[in-house]
């Protein structure tokens, strides 16, 4: 074991670049595993698996407060695994409308810890509440609203933000004291239910049966409905995750294979040596075998490292909207990458190894010296016929000398070039999505009204805190109007709104003015023209069991309007309904304007515009241009991105270590071609375009790859969620987004990639000399 130990050791400190490449590789190769399997867990059912690491309740039910002595005795009815309660229910409404960071009343649950049997709440930001006068809110990190904001309230008195939740079953807006509840004058109680059997409807059905017999029921919500809504935000970019996850592996397995194996094979003639000195077949195995390994093990535990540091972010930002408390790249993760990634490297140098073993000496010395030695020959010879330059015919030919390896790096760019296609195609169709929903010229600007009376909202970072009593809707329009370089005033009205029949809050946009330049696309039936008419998303209707034509009536505050259903936007917004103003003046009577949104001519200064209205009026004021993208479309490009890079530098890697293994065995055929006049560009042009060949063959592969890959992706993943209408949208706005330029830039990653790799150890080659070349003959 000891001769085997320092042969391995000496093999290691003469071969130090291909140890290096092969640490390097394997370490990327890890990183992007780690990544790439930890993207496939986050993305595999989120919403279960967070539901039971908070014990999220399976049932919801709201009782009159009459019967709340009764109701802690219905943990132990038929179907109950688990119970929490009895929960005092109380309304809450800012006095501004939306001091919360949300409009409307909220539903406040008197609760005195976030812990407990069912529902246990994760405190993202903040602390509990501890006492009367707090309140934590039921909002995601990054809500407008930030712990220590004190909101007054419509009803009297005010409340201190203390903090800010999540409840994975969607139990409450917002949690109190159970003693602020009751003083707020609940009149209903909330139990939270874990049943036996909850996988259907029907079993749901029957545990609310099981535990409202005999008692004032006066709602339910089961963890199936919730499951829904959360499902269709996670459908959006969990078919990408798994996509880009799967290309990772596979790119990372074929690059270490390519690697690995051409390691082996450039060591045939060292393993006739060793045969000839008389080390038996098994401990040239073990040299070998020991001599890739090595490097592979530091190289995986960098890469696990790595991965680790740069993936956790990632999955978190992928998984945070289901409230996980502690995300992340899972243990198992790194333990199957710390085990499985060496294992593979010396599965995969084993393999020719084995065939290594078998030959003579004399023959594994041959084997090593003269590689492909007929075939490159062949094909150089047929291409001298033709006007390329001798550089570029013999560089066309090299790959023919080592087809497996050749056909490995190849494959290897394919998958790469597929990856930077389906990354444009991605980036191209979120940006597509989002300009379509929410449109934004570059000559739009947004201004913000102050509430009615001029009530500033809380906080020093609302756009309104400091506005001054505003004047009324006519003459503010005729202050934006009368403003330099106005084209167009639109003016608009956010409203929350519950259907008649149904508990749930949606958000109501209506428009007075010409809409077409700021409303969403209209996809299907067209666009409220009149009173009475709404457009809804295409989620709306999933969520609703509406469809297009349908009549509904919209509720708010005990005043009732019907509505028909005349288009569906494109929107990603689950409960989004847009109106027209006359809409508006039937629900809500002398409803005022809360955004104008102004088309500007191109040429105009919008400080100008800007110092014009704050004159005008100092109750409305011009927000800052809208920039970014929602947090679906940043995972969705940042992973796009990261895993491109990295994807695109393992191939690179691969190309590289197969352009030194190349001139490495063709040390003799470079030194003659020297001796012969060959000058040290036409070596580099030569090497290059070994490698550069290839990269346009896979280029030209892995282009209408990763197309078919976007377009498979983009329809598991098309955010209106609606079948029946899915065909009317997709084609035309999320799959055709390639254009003639991209496609024909495309196919030249590939070449890209592969020059990238092929430019260093192709310089390195043309220095060499011509004795240092024939010096082992």
């Amino acid at each position: 074991m000891n001769a085997v130990w320092r042969v391995a050791r000496a093999a290691v400190r003469r071969r130090m670049l291909q140890t290096v490449v092969i640490g390097v590789v394997v370490w990327v190769s890890a990183a992007t595993v780690v990544m790439a399997l930890g993207l496939l867990a986050s993305s595999a059912a989120p919403f279960d698996r967070a539901h039971d690491e908070q014990r999220g309740a399976h049932l919801a039910a709201v009782f009159d407060s009459s019967a709340v002595d009764r109701l802690a005795g219905t943990s132990g009815r038929a179907g109950v695994e688990a119970a929490a309660g009895p929960y005092a229910l109380a309304g809450v409404e800012a006095a501004d409308g939306g001091g919360f960071g949300v409009a409307g009343e909220l539903t406040a649950v008197g609760r005195a810890d976030p812990a407990g049997a069912v529902d246990r709440v994760t405190v993202w930001s903040g602390r509990w509440v501890g006492g009367p006068g707090e309140i934590v809110l039921n909002l995601p990190p990054g809500a407008p609203v930030a712990p220590g904001r004190v909101v007054d309230l419509a009803g009297g008195g005010s409340v201190t933000v203390v903090g800010l939740a999540f409840s994975v079953s969607q139990t409450a807006d917002a949690w109190v004291t159970p003693e602020q509840a009751t003083a707020w004058g609940s009149t209903a109680s909330q139990m939270l239910y874990r049943l036996v059997d909850h996988a259907t409807a029907a079993d749901i059905s029957r545990g609310e049966a099981s535990v409202s017999t005999g008692l004032p029921l006066l709602g339910t919500q089961s963890y199936l409905a919730v499951k829904q809504r959360f499902s269709q935000e996670a459908g959006v970019y969990v078919p990408f995750l798994t996509v880009f996850g799967a290309l990772g592996l596979a790119v990372a397995v074929l690059s270490v294979a390519n690697l690995v194996s051409g390691a082996v094979v450039a060591g045939y003639r060292h393993i006739g040596v060793l045969k000839a000195l008389g080390y038996t077949p098994n401990q040239v195995m073990a040299v070998y075998l020991v001599m890739v390994t090595a490097p592979a093990v530091v190289g995986t535990a960098l890469g696990v490292c790595t991965g680790d540091l740069v993936g956790g972010p990632l999955v978190r930002d992928a998984v945070e909207g289901f409230g996980v408390a502690d995300t992340g790249v899972p243990w198992w993760v790194d333990l199957a990458v710390l085990v499985g990634m060496p294992a593979l490297v010396a599965v995969v140098a084993l393999l020719p190894a084995l065939r290594a073993r078998r030959q003579p000496a004399a023959a594994a010395i041959s084997a090593g010296s003269r590689p492909g030695a007929r075939r490159a020959p062949r094909v150089q010879r047929a291409l001298s016929g033709t006007r390329l330059p001798r550089s570029v015919s013999l560089g066309l030919g090299v790959p023919f000398a080592r087809p497996a390896r050749s056909a490995l790096t190849a494959a290897a760019v394919v998958l790469g070039v597929a990856t930077v296609t389906l990354a444009v195609g991605v980036t191209l169709s979120v940006t597509a999505f989002r300009d379509a929903a929410n449109p934004t010229r570059a000559n739009q600007v947004d201004v913000m009204a102050a509430v009615p009376g001029g009530t500033p909202a809380d906080g020093p970072d609302d756009p309104l805190s400091e506005l001054a009593p505003r004047l009324g809707d006519a003459q503010d329009e005729a202050v934006l109007r009368a403003a330099p370089g106005v084209l167009g005033v639109v003016a608009s009205s956010q409203q929350l709104v519950r259907l008649v029949g149904g508990n749930e809050t949606h958000v109501v946009r209506f428009y007075r003015g010409d809409a077409s330049a700021v409303r969403p696309r209209v996809w299907a039936g067209a666009w409220p023209a009149r009173g009475g008419e709404v457009a809804v998303s295409a989620k709306f209707l999933t969520q609703t069991g509406l469809a297009l034509g349908d009549t509904t009536t919209l509720e708010q505050r005990g005043k009732r309007v019907p509505v028909r259903i005349v288009g569906v936007v494109l929107e990603n917004v689950t409960g989004s309904v847009l109106g027209t103003w006359e809409t508006l003046e039937s629900l809500l009577p002398g409803s005022r304007a809360t955004a104008y949104q102004v088309t500007l001519d191109p040429d105009a200064d919008r400080d100008a515009f800007a110092r014009a209205v704050a004159a005008g009026d100092p109750g409305i004021r011009v927000t800052p241009p809208r920039g970014g993208t929602s947090s679906q479309a940043v995972v969705i490009i940042s992973t796009a991105t990261l895993l491109t890079l990295l994807l695109g530098g393992i191939a690179a890697l691969g190309v590289f270590n197969t352009v030194v293994l190349n001139t490495r065995e063709r040390r003799r055929d470079l030194g003659v071609l020297k001796s012969v006049g060959m000058t040290p560009r036409q070596v580099t042009s030569m090497v290059v375009t070994s490698m550069a060949g290839l990269g346009l063959v896979g280029g030209l592969i892995g282009l209408p790859l990763g197309m078919v890959v976007h377009r498979v992706v983009v329809h598991a993943a098309a955010p209106i969620n609606s079948p029946d209408l899915l065909l009317s949208v997709v084609p035309d706005l999320l799959l055709s987004v390639y254009d003639a330029p991209t496609l024909v830039l495309l196919p030249l990653a590939g070449v890209g990639i592969a020059v990238l790799g092929a430019l260093v150890p192709a310089r390195r080659a043309a220095r060499m000399t011509i004795a240092a070349a024939l010096r082992s003959e």
